[in-house]
């Protein structure tokens, strides 16, 4: 399934594969030695990067983190942090509901210690789908990745989509994803980076970078 258009990207990755995979080992690093809070921040860093740049939600929350009212501020409170994103209240909301859920009955962020009570990252990923307001599938797998649990999911947005178009993998960017277009978009991208000999975790930043010229989150 190699094209021209893979023989392009593939000399890239051979030229970055050091800072990919040192990217990598940081992310797994962040869950290795993170605590409950610094896996917090990545998760709710996710719930802001719908429609939003990666690095302005990230200023976002690490603005909310150092003044202290990520893990205590009210919703209007939080707003005033994410002009920088869009969708701000909203956001804002769901920030404040997640805290609610990842904070115990003694008051304490569970976050990390909550996912390690998992068996494996499809119950992961599923749970978060399924409970945590402001996150689909892309958004999960986003912050998986991100902690370093990207190895079997896929983290589809329209900058992955259109390279799988141009690699051939898929035909088309689909107008909506749902959870089983998703899901077989996914086992083609996991087919397809067997085949070419590059892990998913790696491809995915790999195609990332040529969107935005740089291996961030």
């Amino acid at each position: 399934m190699k094209n021209q258009y893979f023989y392009e990207i593939e000399k890239k990755y051979n030229e970055i594969k050091p800072d990919i995979e040192k990217r990598l080992n940081e992310y797994k690093e962040i869950w290795k030695n993170g605590t409950n809070e610094d896996i917090h921040a990545e998760l709710s860093f996710c719930i802001l990067t719908p429609q939003s740049k990666a690095r302005n939600a990230w200023k976002a929350i690490t603005n909310m983190r150092n003044d202290g009212v990520l893990f205590t501020g009210t919703s209007e409170e939080l707003t005033e942090y994410l002009n920088i994103v869009r969708f701000k209240n909203n956001k804002a909301k769901y920030l404040v509901l997640l805290r609610q859920q990842m904070t115990n009955k003694d008051g304490k962020i569970i976050t990390k210690d909550f996912f390690e009570s998992f068996k494996t990252v499809t119950e992961r990923r599923n749970w978060i789908v399924e409970n945590i307001k402001g996150m689909s599938w892309k958004e999960a797998g986003h912050f998986l990745r991100n902690v370093g649990f990207g190895q079997e999911v896929a983290i589809l947005d329209r900058h992955i989509l259109k390279n799988l178009v141009r690699l051939e993998v898929i035909n088309e960017i689909p107008k909506t994803l749902t959870k089983k277009l998703y899901f077989e978009i996914e086992e083609k991208m996991k087919k397809y980076c067997k085949e070419v000999g590059i892990p998913m975790d790696s491809f995915d930043l790999l195609l990332w970078y040529l969107e935005a010229g740089e291996i961030f989150k």
